[in-house]
């Protein structure tokens, strides 16, 4: 199950890119080290867009959840007030049933609106911890590998 991680994603990615270039005699630490860091932030760039491609969803409905909620109460005031203006003695409990109705709408859009809000901020909280957990990792990775390049510099030297 690790092995299609994010993490081995990234790593799996330097590491071949750096043996790669081993094998092509590549031997200046500096760009063997270049390939690897490239080739690693390819993986982290794929791997951000996926941690976050459902964040603007969550964010499209946390924000026009509300309006399209008080668009309704609107709509539904406004019947009220027309349904009032056809009765001839205006009573709470003549305009009461349509107020009500329309209030329905602005719950709705509330109920919608309030979930998505905090599954985007705690989406998005996991997601930049991850996100740094990942380039944290790459920089650690391209130490041990600059400590590789630069033995097999020596070895080439020496040889």
């Amino acid at each position: 199950p690790y092995a299609d991680s994010e993490a081995a994603a990234v790593l799996r990615a330097g590491v071949e890119e750096f043996l790669r270039l081993n094998q092509q005699q590549v031997r200046h630490p500096t760009a063997l080290l270049e390939g690897a860091e490239r080739a690693m932030q390819v993986a982290l760039q794929k791997v951000h867009q996926r941690l976050g491609q459902m964040l603007p969803t969550l964010a499209t409905v946390g924000s026009s959840a509300p309006y399209i909620g008080l668009f309704g109460t609107v709509w539904g005031v406004m019947n009220a007030f027309a349904g009032l203006a056809q009765v001839k003695q205006a009573t709470l409990a003549a305009v009461a049933p349509g107020i009500a109705e329309a209030l329905i709408a602005t719950a709705m859009g509330l109920f919608a609106a309030i979930p998505a809000v905090i599954a985007y901020n705690r989406l998005t909280a996991r997601t930049n911890n991850q996100n740094e957990a990942l380039e944290a990792l790459a920089e650690a990775v391209l130490v041990r590998l600059h400590r590789q390049a630069l033995r097999l510099q020596q070895q080439v030297e020496q040889g």
